[in-house]
């Protein structure tokens, strides 16, 4: 048997009330609803999440934020996180880049890497059954997580296979990674997508439920920080230039005190000057997330055009088990990074944020966001992107690729700019528009904000998480 750890995640409650400070009245009493409808239904039931981290990724984040609140309004939720050896996590990344339609590393998908998912999900689905009970409901998340759906279903439990990943028009390589998913996922009850152009062939249409993702507005990655506050964490990271500044405190999930104490890592070391407008992009270290195209981009067609600086910041790799590829895009990153002439050089900064502290990282990811001029996300491939989600709730201006779910968020020319992700020139020509026309930016991050108000925060996600555990539930006790 391989070392496979279920691990549980801690979760403290987040109060439901506070979101009254940022919902309009109807969300407010959609939200009401919800809790009413929640409670009967799932009195009795433990609502378990698993899937294979518990920091860094969008993921996580949310599972942190929605796991709160429904433990705050009375439903036993909890998290679990499934760990195992290496050989697992190259499988499951070669399948997380062909869903997303790249080739990876362009290893197989064959028997042999079918024997090291399935001895890893059964290893996992052994530990889980002393856990999960009849009537309990499971959300398995992502590819990870699949394997596990047939015992699970055996078990008694309502499971549900949640896939954050899909491809508007999929093709070989998302096929390949279908075929190799589906005998796992087909036994799950219901399968949630973010976009309903994601579901796949072979699914019964039936089963299948659209939730896009959202936010947590008073997470440490999103609460409201004034601009003292900003700098403070940003001069404490060692992100930006300066002298002493205030305190670097934010507010964790449990409502005390937080406080940036831990630093960044940059490459070269030279931080970004405090008056010069900021480009940032934040992600994972992942080819997908394109960090090589963003700086060749921005070399190209944004730094002679102006004074702006770079900073493509992203978790330290050593902290992400789950991800056995962002160590050597970090090192193409940085051996492209130390190609360029010194003073190419000097305006292009590579972070790696600290992960010993979620929420100290979160805080971080936070200030730098809100003291950047411009965000961007240029994807060649993405689910979501709650990285585009993040910088739109702040107000800050964006600029995306027009690819996966940043579509479903930005209205191009209205809430943000979008550009083919492989245009490198469409893309400076976005960001030098929005750095030289301050009024427009402003313009565009008010609308971003107030969009995602109304449709990416955490209360349509509990109501549409809600909806679809009725349904499932009533439909099998009446035999559907």
């Amino acid at each position: 048997m391989p070392a496979v750890t279920i691990e549980p995640v801690p979760v403290s409650p987040i109060p439901l009330a506070r979101l009254a400070e940022v919902l309009l009245a109807e969300q407010q009493d959609e939200l009401e609803s919800t809790v009413e409808r929640a409670l009967p239904l799932l009195q009795d039931r433990v609502v378990w999440n698993i899937n294979s981290t518990a920091r860094g990724g969008g993921v996580a984040e949310m599972l942190r934020s929605l796991v709160g609140h429904a433990r705050a309004a009375g439903v036993n939720a909890r998290w679990l996180v499934v760990g195992s050896e290496p050989d697992f996590f190259h499988v499951t990344k070669r399948l997380h880049n062909r869903l997303h339609g790249a080739p990876g590393d362009g290893g197989p998908l064959g028997d042999h890497e079918r024997e090291v998912y399935e001895r890893t999900s059964r290893a996992a689905s052994e530990r889980l059954s002393g856990l999960v009970r009849a009537g309990d409901v499971v959300v398995l998340h992502d590819p990870q997580t699949a394997g596990l759906a047939e015992r699970l279903v055996t078990l008694g439990a309502n499971v549900v296979w949640r896939a954050h990943i899909g491809l508007d028009l999929p093709n070989d390589y998302a096929r390949a990674a279908w075929d190799f998913l589906l005998p796992y996922v087909r036994p799950a009850h219901a399968y949630v997508f973010s976009r309903e152009a994601y579901a796949w062939e072979g699914l019964d249409p039936a089963r299948v439920s659209v939730i896009a993702p959202s936010i947590d507005p008073f997470s440490a990655k999103n609460q409201e920080l004034d601009p003292a506050t900003v700098r403070a964490i940003l001069l404490q990271a060692e992100l930006l230039a300066g002298g002493p500044a205030g305190a670097p405190i934010f507010t964790r999930e449990d409502a005390t005190p937080g406080r940036v104490d831990a630093t960044a890592e940059l490459i070269g070391g030279a931080r970004v000057p405090a008056e010069i407008p900021l480009v940032t992009q934040v992600s994972r270290w992942d080819r997908l997330k394109d960090p090589m195209g963003v700086m060749e981009g921005f070399v190209r067609h944004v730094l002679p055009e102006s004074d702006a600086h770079l900073m493509l910041a992203g978790p330290d790799v050593r902290a992400v088990a789950d991800d056995p590829e962002g160590a050597a895009v970090m090192e193409a990153c940085s051996a492209r990074w130390k190609s360029l002439a010194p003073e190419v050089r000097e305006r292009v900064h590579l972070a790696l944020l600290p992960m010993d502290d979620a929420e100290e990282n979160a805080a971080i990811v936070n200030a730098l966001q809100r003291w950047s001029s411009v965000v961007v996300q240029k994807s060649l491939a993405e689910g979501f992107g709650l990285t585009v989600t993040e910088a739109m709730w702040k107000g800050t201006p964006v600029v995306a690729g027009r690819i996966g779910g940043i579509q479903d968020q930005v209205v191009d020319g209205e809430t943000g700019l979008l550009v083919a992700p492989a245009d490198l020139e469409a893309f400076g020509a976005a960001v030098l528009g929005l750095l030289r026309d301050p009024a427009v930016a402003q313009r565009m991050g008010k609308a971003a904000k107030e969009m995602v108000r109304e449709k990416f925060l955490g209360v349509r996600h509990l109501a549409q998480y809600v909806d679809l555990f009725e349904a499932l539930i009533r439909g099998r006790a009446a035999g559907g």
